[in-house]
């Protein structure tokens, strides 16, 4: 029997990596293999999509809460700082921030969109990390919103005045 122990309530807003901000809307039992396991029912509005996770691999899969407003606030300071240069070779640097996305936590979103974004201003990003910036961008702009609780047009105000600090 699994351990019936919940990480998460009812209503609560969640990050699920990669794919954005989502709420528990509820928390379900599923049989399978002729044993009741609870799973999570995650709303994502980004993308108008509901999914099922077995409450005892939300853990395993990087689900957490939304950070705390001073995380937020230390995710947007971080985009104004000094940054080391990244790879020029653009499948490499690719990799190291599809990896960053993979962790998701909010200071590592913020350091794709930071590097993709000063990388941008030197030479036009590849497709494939461009939609990485893109994506990266919209869960930062995402996270911090709720975390702060401010639209997110401010919160891409706020990231664009810190990005053109340097």
């Amino acid at each position: 029997m699994y351990d019936e122990t919940r990480a998460f309530q009812l209503d609560q807003k969640v990050v699920y990596p990669s794919q954005g901000v989502g709420i528990i809307i509820s928390i379900e039992d599923k049989e399978f293999k002729h044993e009741k396991i609870p799973y999570y029912v995650i709303y994502l509005e980004v993308s108008d999509m509901t999914i099922m996770v077995p409450v005892h691999k939300a853990e395993e899969l990087g689900i957490r809460a939304i950070v705390a407003e001073e995380d937020a606030q230390r995710a947007l300071n971080l985009i104004g700082e000094e940054y080391e240069p990244i790879p020029s070779d653009w499948k490499l640097r690719y990799q190291m921030n599809l990896d960053l996305l993979k962790k998701g936590s909010v200071m590592n979103i913020a350091t794709i969109v930071r590097s993709l974004y000063h990388r941008s201003k030197v030479k036009e990003l590849p497709i494939l990390e461009r939609k990485l910036y893109d994506s990266a961008l919209k869960l930062l702009e995402d996270e911090i919103s709720f975390a702060l609780h401010i639209t997110k047009e401010e919160v891409e105000d706020m990231i664009f005045s810190q990005l053109e600090i340097k």
